[in-house]
């Protein structure tokens, strides 16, 4: 599912609210989890799963077309930690 397909579920659900406010809606949930991310903070939502970002630590990497030595500088990645309600309706219990 990709964000419009998300917006256009939403407001189909909701036709008390115009597609132009659950779009606002949608990208200020959004832009919040990633300006938390951006801190460095933890986003949790209950039931669904935790947004973190853990830290890459700087290492030599090789270059796979020449095989020559390449250093990789450290770097934050965003992690996702699936919630127990989420991971429990994926494997059908």
């Amino acid at each position: 599912m990709i964000r419009s397909e998300l917006i256009q579920k939403i407001a189909d659900e909701n036709p008390h609210l115009f597609q132009r406010d659950v779009e606002r809606i949608v990208n200020t949930i959004f832009d919040e989890i990633t300006e938390a991310m951006s801190r460095g903070d933890r986003v949790e939502l209950r039931g669904f799963g935790a947004f973190s970002v853990k830290q890459r630590e700087a290492r030599t990497g090789r270059n796979p077309r020449t095989g020559e030595s390449v250093d990789v500088e450290e770097k934050h990645v965003p992690f996702f930690k699936t919630g127990k309600l989420l991971r429990d309706r994926l494997n059908g219990k």
